[in-house]
């Protein structure tokens, strides 16, 4: 027998904090799971038991690491990697354009790649005067910061620096370079030519590991440096660190442990591809600490086939820039279920705690929460407290009994989708909403059930992959994020594929004209309807005959169905109109599927929750409130109609600077805005030829500040794609 609450899994339960929940597990008399229970229900009274919070200590102020004053200022006055330095603090010291000068920014200049692709996810680097960033086509080009015009072009092999690239100033004996990934390939180009640098790998190129397994040694998020160790995240799995000299590789991070590695026996299968690092990293240059964020389990929504609390997935680990060794790690969520991954790359800063300036990682999540921890010992910095979660009706499913519910930092959005959430925006909106949400499940953490809808919000945040910013001078965070609900559903997926060779059957005649404009027709599911697949397993005949012809919820009644058509419906549905494989035994562990990513929306294309449907949040990392908050993007024609702003879903992100100001872009409305950093005022805005797609980055040439913006399309909310980057000033001399 093994159990998940066995001596090892309790031991790596928390990284600190363990003795609460320990307690109350054993106190519940859990049942442990077993290899022969994978289809075994959970015990729904047995985990009620349990007491209804649990909260993991904060370290004390004596505990808290002193701050070291790095990084210097003038760190803060340069652009050089992707986030702005290797603490991703996003932040810059310039203040030439501020609070009482920003309305009058105009146009400097716009640089147009002429090439087509992928919308950016990029926030672009500037060496001297020349910003460095990957095109939509797959180019890395060099463009004169102060006009616009291209100087150089690259075309690597791959899918160039997706989110981020990082420069190196060199060496008496090793020339400068940028460095960046490149699909399965590491690449290192001199900045002012944009040739390989010869010395490095083979020619300026080399293949990451993992190459035996196609696709699993790509990467997209900007490295950091530590002195001479370049660390680059895996895209997929695991973190490496090479010689930014040669490219040798140093070392590889396990971010699924192997066998014999800590953390292995939260595992009861493991996965090549879980855990990954897609958000980012960030690296303690005095310190030699790097910390990266990672994702959840895979395949998302299903669990039984990797029970455990599964580290490092949901998680901040700290590692040793030299040795790759794990120092500390810091769990938010265990075994997730629900895709909610640790989505911003860590941010460094430091804050005031009791009077003491302390140096802390924090880490922005889909589901809203701010990780705020200690840089050094990964223990947190206000209680971390966590309550009792649902179990699971899906067979073999072994959920944790306690997921996060955070006091402080306040959260900037929320999880759980309540009737009270529902739109107003007219009465057919609401109507519409309401129908649909009558069949849906909701609550805090609450499992995927089989061909049923679950509705949460911030499946894909929340917080996104830009993550945060972070004001070097108050210690405060700013964050842009998401708040629309998402409708996922799961099913028993056994059925044999459909034979599109095979005549079609009577049943199957009627299903295509009668169901599949809502189930699709490979009963897979439309947006918020759910699949039809596995059907056999989870309704009954009569129950089924029922809700087609009276309705159910958002489904409309067909009584006018003949009794023919009805039977062969029925038979089609059930897969008792044409020949079944030979019956297999019955699988190990429940084989599910999820049917997507559907967005709840109502009837004309707007979110079916009240807005703000996204916002741009300040957060006070010294006391943990939440400062203030207020929409980001607006739609167009709502504004016409006289409505005030209702925030849109946006992918862009913010940066903040010394003169007073926060710069947000990625919105539905096409727009870059300066945002008031004490109070969230918006100052000025400005239209772009396309969707920013990244964060901005701040600059300055010959003393003049420039605010650069990659305005190519939003590849999550499918707006029309584009080739433009465009550069802001103040106009006049400086």
């Amino acid at each position: 027998m093994k159990s998940y609450f066995s001596r090892g899994n309790i031991r790596a339960l928390f990284a600190v904090g363990l003795a609460a929940v320990t307690v109350a597990v054993a106190r519940a008399g859990q049942t442990p799971a077993t290899t022969n229970d994978y289809w075994a229900v959970e015990d729904r009274a047995a985990r009620e038991q349990l007491p209804l919070y649990t909260t993991i200590p904060a370290g004390t102020t004596a505990e808290l690491t002193p701050a070291n004053g790095l990084p210097k200022r003038k760190t803060f006055l340069t652009w050089q990697r992707s986030h702005g330095d290797n603490g991703g603090e996003r932040y810059s010291a310039l203040t030439q354009i501020n609070r009482r000068n920003v309305a009058g920014l105009a146009v400097a200049w716009t640089y147009h790649s002429q090439d087509s692709g992928v919308a950016l996810e990029c926030n672009p680097i500037i060496v001297r005067d020349i910003m460095i960033t990957p095109t939509p086509g797959d180019n890395v080009v060099g463009v004169n910061a102060a006009n616009g015009v291209e100087v150089w072009r690259f075309k690597p092999e791959g899918r160039p620096a997706f989110r981020g690239l990082i420069y190196w100033p060199g060496r008496r004996d090793a020339a400068e370079r940028i460095l960046f990934t490149s699909g399965p390939f590491l690449y290192a180009l001199d900045p002012k030519t944009g040739r390989p640098v010869e010395i490095f790998g083979e020619h300026g190129k080399l293949a990451l590991p993992g190459l035996d397994r196609p696709g699993y040694g790509a990467s997209s998020a900007a490295p950091a440096i530590y002195q001479e160790v370049l660390v680059v995240p895996g895209y997929f799995k695991d973190v490496w660190g090479f010689d930014v000299v040669t490219g040798r590789q140093l070392w590889t991070f396990h971010t699924v442990p192997h066998e014999g590695e800590f953390g292995y026996d939260t595992w009861d299968t493991t996965e090549d591809y879980a855990a990954n690092d897609w958000a980012g990293m960030a690296l303690d240059e005095g310190r030699g600490i790097a910390y990266i964020s990672t994702a959840a389990p895979k395949p998302n929504f299903i669990g039984m086939r990797h029970r455990g609390q599964n580290l490092f997935a949901n998680c901040v680990v700290a590692l040793d820039a030299h040795t790759g060794r794990r120092l500390w790690h810091f769990q938010e969520i265990r075994h997730d279920i629900w895709d909610l991954d640790i989505s911003g790359p860590p941010n460094l800063a430091t804050i005031t705690r009791d009077g003491r300036r302390v140096d802390v990682v924090t880490a922005v999540t889909k589901m809203g929460n701010t990780l705020l921890l200690d840089r050094v010992t990964g223990k947190p910095i206000f209680p971390f407290r966590l309550r009792r979660a649902p179990t699971s009706d899906v067979p073999g499913e072994v959920t944790w009994p306690y997921q996060p519910d955070l006091e402080l930092p306040e959260p900037f959005a929320k999880l759980e989708f309540t009737q009270a959430d529902l739109t107003d925006r007219t009465e057919e909106a609401s109507e519409y909403a309401r129908s649909r949400f009558k069949g849906m499940r909701t609550g805090r953490f609450m499992p995927c059930a089989d061909g049923q809808s679950t509705l949460l919000f911030d499946i894909d945040g929340g917080a996104e992959w830009t993550g945060a910013c972070i004001d070097a001078q108050t210690g405060r965070l700013y964050v842009s994020a998401n708040h629309i609900g998402w409708a996922i559903t799961m099913f028993r997926d056994d059925d044999p594929p459909d034979d599109d060779k095979a005549p079609k059957t009577a049943g199957q005649l009627v299903y295509e004209k009668a169901c599949a404009v809502c189930h699709g027709k490979d009963r897979m599911g439309v947006g918020i309807s759910p699949p039809l697949r596995g059907l056999r397993h989870r309704a009954a005949g009569a129950a089924v005959i029922q809700q087609i012809r009276n309705g159910k919820n958002a489904m409309p009644a067909n009584p006018l169905l003949s009794e023919a058509d009805l039977k062969a419906l029925l038979d089609y549905l059930m897969l008792r109109d044409r020949p079944m494989p030979a019956e297999t035994p019955k699988t190990e562990r429940p084989v599910y599927s999820y049917a997507g990513y559907p967005r709840f929306y109502d009837q004309d294309g707007y979110p079916a929750n009240k807005p703000p449907w996204g916002t741009l949040n300040c957060i006070d990392l010294n006391t943990g409130k939440l400062e203030w908050k207020v929409p980001l993007g607006e739609y167009p024609a709502l504004a016409a109609k006289g409505l005030p702003p209702t925030g849109t879903e946006n992918y862009g992100g913010a940066i903040v600077t010394a003169g007073g100001l926060v710069f947000c872009s990625g919105t539905r409305d096409n727009k870059i805005r300066a945002f008031d950093k004490t109070n969230g005022k918006e100052l000025w805005a400005a239209q772009l030829p396309w969707a920013g797609s990244a964060p901005p980055a701040t600059y300055e040439i010959a003393g003049r500040q420039y605010v650069v913006i990659p305005a190519t399309g939003v590849l999550h909310l499918g707006t029309p794609r584009g080739d433009a980057w465009v550069a802001f000033a103040l106009p006049g001399k400086h």
